[in-house]
């Protein structure tokens, strides 16, 4: 295509330019991209309304007039803002602005083109999943379905439900474990003489609180809650213990005694608040309750008649041994343990120093309220962290025991000042003590900390459980023993469960004690057969014979004291076997004659 002379003009001293360029780069950075650059100005210089347009630039040149770029409104030109900005002016151009004022509009021709680029399909509709207020809408089948459950149960009882009906309601319409029936059902009847639930009283009380779609959890929560409170506390649980103790057929051996029952039920509930409460506040949130397995545990409180196989909370041999150990301890039977009372605890098994930690409220604030005086709660957590320190609230419980200076990080100095004290009482022992350097190199290689010789909560939480090695062997002698002295194989066995499921810590601990404690109480009757069911009905006798004697009231006589602390003494017996110190059971023994 002729280009004209104009242009031709213009390509020779384009290209005279180039050369005197070449002499000053000989070698361009980038030759392919400038190749094409040239290309793509031959191929605009070929356009005729290019042509016209270096013409009329030449033409002015040679008149001495100034150059100025055409104006958007003669003509559309080919130019893209970027050339024509080097072209017609003398200063660097502006990087391109990501939205314009309204004061500089776009030309029509951009204007068009962008219109038509942003012209897309509509996206698909993403349905709500957060809602601020927690409550989920619920659509008509789901409404209906629930009318229709509703119905099905109240419509032939026009009057209302009693208590056995109404439990049919909780398990069918609202999906929920039978037990919460009797709590739920004495709020609902409360101020009520004729003690029935209407219908028109459960849909309500349902609705008001939109849980026709609400999760399992939210409805146990809300069942659980007061009106008027956004936590639960000890008090909130105790009309469902209640409930637990009066229908539940595995504690129907306690119906004579009501001081028993009040034990067992002030246990599981600590025992609920200390695995679920993770502040330790004594106020569960909802969101600590979602979190939890309290609703798998009252499914399986349903399911089973035998309670000792819900380990989980309600487990009656768990309560046992946890009130035996606390008796064992409190000499006065004041219901409160003093230093000395805590160190005989497992035969001296622990230092002083953690002892005196212990009673510094260090892990957490004793709730007996008397300094110095440890309480029933403060030793339910006390027992429960001792012999499983693999759980959440465990490992924070002795991690701040250790941290003396409260500054997060357990340094060797801080392992020193409990270590120092073992080491002496294995001399004693007359044991070879493991010299502090080997055991500093031991919990390194195990523990692998974030920085070296530093042990933070995050270093014991992912390494669990061998991080419990990290405290057994700053605190307890007894279980640092057995661990230089393990049998791999042995303990394998041992975390296995009757059919294979694999026990805690805690379980492991509990069952054997409630064994040792069971068969001092019935020697002739308790026979330990591994074919023999453990959990059954002989360790619930067995239980039963022990618990009428160890927890009366007040000052018991001498009768019942000698039959109550004689498991407990059986219990110190058998630790003398290891070599310990047995003052723990000698005392309680002569206290006892």
């Amino acid at each position: 295509m002729d280009a004209g002379p104009a242009a031709l003009e213009l390509s020779q001293s384009q290209g005279q330019g180039s050369a005197a360029g070449k002499s000053q780069d000989s070698h361009p950075m980038y030759p392919c991209a400038k190749l094409k650059l040239d290309q793509l100005f031959l191929q605009w210089l070929s356009l005729p309304d290019s042509q016209q347009l270096v013409s009329n630039l030449v033409e002015d040149a040679k008149q001495g007039k100034s150059l100025k770029g055409p104006s958007s409104s003669s003509f559309t030109t080919p130019l893209s803002p970027t050339t024509a900005h080097a072209i017609f002016s003398s200063t660097p151009p502006l990087s391109p602005q990501k939205c314009r004022s309204p004061c500089s509009p776009m030309s029509p021709t951009r204007r068009q083109s962008t219109s038509s680029a942003l012209r897309r399909p509509p996206l698909a509709r993403i349905p709500q999943f957060y809602f601020p207020s927690g409550t989920v809408p619920v659509s008509e089948d789901v409404r209906g379905l629930f009318h229709a459950r509703v119905n099905a149960l109240f419509d032939p009882h026009p009057a209302g439900l009693n208590l056995e009906q109404f439990s049919s309601v909780v398990q069918e319409v609202c999906q929920l474990p039978t037990i919460l029936a009797h709590p739920w059902f004495e709020r609902l009847v409360s101020g009520s003489s004729e003690r029935l639930v209407s219908k028109a009283a459960f849909v309500e009380w349902w609705s008001s609180r939109q849980l026709v779609a609400a999760p399992a959890t939210r409805r146990l929560w809300e069942v659980l809650r007061p009106d008027g409170k956004q936590h639960l506390t000890y008090a909130d649980f105790r009309p469902l213990l209640q409930a637990v103790l009066q229908y539940h057929p595995g504690l129907e051996f306690l119906a004579d005694t009501p001081e028993f029952q009040a034990r067992y039920a002030e246990t599981v509930i600590y025992r609920i608040f200390y695995t679920i409460n993770r502040s330790g506040s004594g106020r569960m949130s909802y969101r600590e309750l979602r979190r939890s397995d309290l609703l798998d545990a009252l499914f399986a409180l349903e399911r089973e008649e035998d309670i000792n196989r819900v380990p989980r909370y309600f487990s009656y041999e768990h309560f046992y041994v946890v009130y035996c150990k606390f008796w064992e301890l409190d000499g006065d039977h004041d219901f409160s343990l003093e230093r000395a009372d805590l160190a005989r605890y497992a035969n001296c098994a622990l230092t002083y120093q953690i002892v005196e930690r212990i009673f510094e409220e260090a892990p957490r604030k004793f709730s007996s309220g008397v300094p110095g005086r440890m309480g029933y709660e403060d030793f339910v957590w006390f027992i429960l962290s001792e012999e499983d320190k693999t759980t959440e609230t465990a490992m924070e419980y002795w991690f701040r025991c250790a941290d003396l200076d409260c500054d997060g990080v357990i340094t060797p100095s801080e392992m020193w000042h409990f270590y120092e004290e073992q080491m002496k009482r294995l001399e004693g022992l007359s044991q070879e003590p493991v010299l502090f350097e080997d055991v500093l190199c031991q919990l390194h290689d195990m523990l692998q900390p974030a920085r070296e010789g530093c042990y933070t909560l995050a270093d014991v939480r992912r390494t669990r459980p061998q991080s419990s090695l990290l405290f057994n062997t700053l605190f307890n002698l007894h279980k640092f023993m057995a661990y230089e002295n393990r049998d791999p194989f042995a303990l394998r066995a041992e975390q296995l469960g009757e059919e294979g499921q694999v026990l805690s810590d805690w379980d492991r601990f509990a069952r054997s004690e409630y064994l040792r404690l069971a068969v001092e109480e019935e020697p002739e009757d308790m026979q330990v057969d591994a074919a023999d069911d453990m959990w059954g009905a002989a360790g619930s006798r067995g239980a039963a014979g022990g618990s009428k004697m160890l927890l009366e009231e007040g000052e018991p006589d001498e009768d019942d004291l000698v039959a109550g602390l004689g498991s407990a003494a059986g219990a110190a017996a058998d630790f003398m076997a290891a070599g310990s110190d047995a003052n723990s059971g000698a005392t309680a023994m002569d206290a006892a004659s």
